[in-house]
């Protein structure tokens, strides 16, 4: 069974433009998070857009070696079946690339629970429940479940974000596991949103040898640095649909 990792990347953010092509310590984000995948021994895809703004991100992931599939830029669920079909692949792992610390053991771990349950109906993730910081989300579905989504999906936001369809057992026979953590951190945010975010991620980078730290690691580093956590603690998630 090929399982792959299918990573989202457009240059068009609203919040922060260009955002995974800004730079801390002299690389883009793009490229530690693209790092961090890597490191889970698993294939790695970026699913971009047609938009000429994405030749950049295009760009720097083939310099790293990582295949692109370039597609809608709206409507993302097809960006994603289009992806697994090019690549071949018979399980997928969603993440999306504003999560530039993403700790590869966590995301891996879930492959291997995903794989052992061995049911293609499975929808697996660490998120269904906040209890990982933000930017350590990961997803794993079998690509028939995907292809199945892209082919009777009909909601905008089940189009725009992907997973919906499954995560809310559209069909009714989707399995959903949450895999919990109990390290803490689910109150910070280890996301690239907005400038806040920014500022909070590269201090992390720049300071505090962020690219070499795990989830754990990472959200001890913040409680031990309360000032750091408070830079972008005022920032709310986008709701689903916004």
């Amino acid at each position: 069974m090929k399982i792959g990792i299918i990573t989202q990347a457009r240059a068009t953010s609203t919040r922060l433009p260009a955002k995974v092509l800004l730079t801390a310590a002299g690389r883009t984000f793009l490229e530690y998070h693209l790092d961090r995948l890597v490191a889970t021994g698993l294939p790695v895809i970026v699913a971009t857009t047609t938009n000429v703004d994405d030749d950049p991100i295009v760009e720097l992931s083939e310099k790293a070696g990582i295949p692109v599939f370039r597609g809608s830029e709206q409507d993302v669920l097809s960006r994603f079946a289009g992806a697994a079909s090019q690549y071949g692949l018979d399980g997928v792992v969603r993440v999306t690339s504003d999560c530039p610390l993403i700790d590869a053991e966590i995301v891996a771990s879930g492959v291997d629970r995903w794989r052992a349950e061995n049911d293609e109906n499975l929808y697996l993730s660490n998120c269904l429940e906040r209890t990982f910081p933000r930017g350590m989300d990961y997803e794993v579905f079998s690509a028939s479940r995907l292809l199945e989504a892209d082919a009777k999906a009909t909601l905008p936001a089940d189009r725009e974000h992907v997973t919906p369809y499954l995560h809310q057992n559209r069909p009714g026979d989707v399995r959903l596991l949450n895999l919990a953590w109990s390290g803490g951190g689910s109150q910070y945010r280890l996301t690239l949103d907005t400038e806040d975010d920014r500022l909070l991620l590269t201090a992390l980078l720049e300071d505090h040898h962020a690219s070499t730290l795990d989830c754990a690691d990472l959200v001890a580093k913040l409680a031990e640095h309360p000032e750091l956590a408070a830079l972008n603690a005022h920032i709310e998630q986008k709701k689903l649909g916004e």
